[in-house]
């Protein structure tokens, strides 16, 4: 894991129009390379706008933006787009394009040969435990599960470095999101990526993230390690949203002392 940052966010203030107070304000945020870091908070905290800036789809009113260390306002916006794997929780993928040109549109854009995106597109499939004759369907023919596996494929179809995650799972049944939320982990590390992922699930953000940067009223009120956060925070937002995880933990460990079945051995 690198110890050298590789999204730098430099007291970034970013208002909308109508609104009685910033989105977010005067933030300031530093990721290292190799971490997977979870942006939680609650609806409004600023955690999709902040998210959205570091690819451009957002530009901030002030303050500077660093990826790899170029400031990115000093680069072209599409350009920046294909060096970062963006996964939303809509998927967006192309229903008129099979599955195979939606995972390879970005290699496409970028130039490579059509023999070296097939390839990539089989190697993705792989990659993502989805069968290689899936590259021929479109994606309604897929199942929720499945088109979001498409979606982390394209994402890194043309190997970026990071991976920016918008609730990518959010949409999906538990043991679904569950289970694509620990592949995806996987490939986190497998591929040693830079993940930022932006989500509403605290449990999953516990379990998943090394690091945890919790958001209020458009601020940054905590960014440590789960252990660190469960074990406490002076501020009581933070406190709140991090007793919810260790409460159902909790709560479940007392209904399987109880559950029928359930011994005890000395």
């Amino acid at each position: 894991m690198g110890t050298e940052p590789v999204i730098e966010i430099d007291r970034m203030t970013k208002s909308y129009a109508g609104a009685r107070s910033p989105a977010v304000h005067d933030l300031s945020l530093s990721i290292e390379g190799g971490r997977f870091v979870a942006l939680v908070g609650a609806s409004g905290s600023g955690k999709t706008t902040t998210l959205k800036t570091i690819n451009r789809l957002i530009e901030p009113d002030s303050g500077e933006i660093r990826v790899e260390g170029e400031r990115i306002r000093a680069m072209n916006a599409p350009a920046l787009r294909r060096r970062i794997g963006y996964v939303f929780q809509d998927i967006g993928l192309f229903p008129h394009l099979r599955v195979g040109e939606n995972i390879g549109i970005t290699p496409q854009l970028l130039g490579w040969d059509a023999k070296a995106i097939n390839n990539r597109v089989a190697e993705l499939l792989d990659l993502v435990a989805l069968p290689r004759g899936y590259a021929m369907r479109f994606p309604d023919a897929l199942s929720g599960g499945e088109r979001q596996r498409a979606g982390v494929a394209r994402a890194i179809a043309a190997r970026p470095r990071i991976v920016l995650m918008d609730e990518p799972f959010g949409a999906l049944d538990p043991v679904t999101r569950d289970a694509l939320g620990w592949a995806y982990r996987r490939l986190h590390e497998r591929l040693q990526l830079t993940t930022v992922m932006v989500t509403h699930d605290v449990q999953q953000a516990v379990l998943l993230a090394d690091q945890i940067v919790v958001m209020g009223a458009g601020r940054i009120l905590a960014q440590d390690t789960p252990r660190a956060l469960l074990g406490g925070h002076q501020h009581p937002d933070v406190a709140a949203l991090m007793a919810m995880p260790k409460r159902q933990a909790e709560q479940i460990a007392a209904l399987l002392e109880t559950a029928p079945g359930a011994s005890n051995h000395g």
